[in-house]
């Protein structure tokens, strides 16, 4: 059995952290640049899109907190915006204090980093909902996708960025995007840095049109998902 917590922090080509499981051979971002990567496929390909229609709030389901960059992009961008965020994130090894403590996000971003918020995600008890900067709730689920009671018509947006296809097939199926789409509300968005032919196969027999805008570095293509 693979051990998720055996983690080794490395630099990536940016500058920014990111994690390193040696017996899967994987890494929590891209090593051309996690914070790139993030801003990229998460914020400008996803949050900013719905940032656009101007609602006062928004609902994330985030598959995969990992270091929780995602999380703290969407807090530190929506905050700029005025939109309250509801922030549901599923992560069943999540990071100790420690690894979280450990992450260099505050020295790429400087003064602007909500460091105690940040550092609540992490240290926040399971299926607790609390708001951790204002107009920012935040939950997180040790559930993986495929076993969480996700509710119906729910999100907004979903980050899909668990451990690739390759690592944790079973996560990238036909039955795991048809639940997450039934969890969606129309018009919602989901977004991953996959582009692979059979996550994007999966992706459409779970009721998804899907759209493929330029991937950060490194990546040709990544795949965002509609709810219509």
């Amino acid at each position: 059995m693979t051990n998720f917590y055996n983690r080794k922090l490395i630099q990536t080509e940016d500058g920014s952290h990111t994690l390193f499981l040696p017996e899967l051979n994987e890494h929590y971002h891209s090593v051309h640049g996690a914070l790139p990567e993030s801003l990229h496929v998460f914020i400008r390909e996803g949050l900013d899109l719905l940032l656009q229609t101007k609602k006062a709030e928004l609902n994330i389901l985030e598959v995969g907190l990992g270091t929780g960059l995602n999380a703290l992009l969407t807090l530190m961008r929506s905050t700029e915006a005025g939109c309250g965020i509801s922030y549901l994130a599923l992560e069943p090894y999540p990071l100790t204090s420690g690894e979280a403590e450990a992450l260099n996000f505050h020295e790429m971003m400087g003064e602007r980093m909500p460091v105690k918020a940040f550092n609540r995600m992490h240290d926040l008890p399971f299926s607790r909902k609390e708001t951790i900067f204002p107009g920012f709730v935040f939950e997180k689920w040790s559930h993986k996708v495929h076993d969480a009671p996700l509710p119906s018509e729910a999100f907004d947006l979903v980050y899909f960025d668990a451990f690739g296809p390759q690592v944790q097939p079973e996560l990238w199926t036909e039955t795991v995007f048809s639940k997450v789409f039934a969890a969606m509300k129309k018009g919602g968005l989901l977004t991953t840095y996959s582009a692979k032919g059979s996550v994007k196969r999966a992706l459409k027999s779970g009721g998804f049109r899907l759209e493929h805008p330029a991937g950060p570095k490194g990546k040709r293509e990544m795949t965002r998902a509609l709810k219509m």
